[in-house]
């Protein structure tokens, strides 16, 4: 045999022990965005299917949080280009405010 095609036979049965046709095998989706901005989040409301991981970005120059009101996910306190990433697994409304600046707020509606 090949290098080429001992190469191509271990990629085979390595997808093929891990349960996956080559064909099958899931595309990573990049996180929906959020920019924190000029004290508000934007897009202040999103829609996302279930399963869709939410990236917000501080891009102000004063630091800022992310808290779902039942506290459901919450980041550290975030300083200029810091980020919190979270996924949303079930289907529902989720409200969230900025507990440095509570006037700051955003909905995620997961369907």
């Amino acid at each position: 045999m090949t290098l080429k095609l001992l190469l191509i036979t271990a990629c085979l049965l390595t997808v093929q022990a891990l349960g996956q046709s080559p064909s099958s095998q899931s595309t990573q989706v990049a996180p929906v965005e959020v920019k924190i901005d000029n004290f508000s989040f934007s897009p202040a409301t999103i829609t996302v299917p279930a399963g869709t991981t939410v990236r917000w970005t501080n891009r102000d120059d004063i630091p800022h949080t992310v808290v779902e009101d039942k506290e459901k996910f919450k980041s550290k306190t975030l300083d200029t280009d810091e980020q919190f990433t979270y996924t949303f697994t079930k289907p529902g409304t989720y409200s969230y405010f900025c507990s440095v600046h509570p006037k700051m707020t955003g909905k995620v509606v997961v369907q």
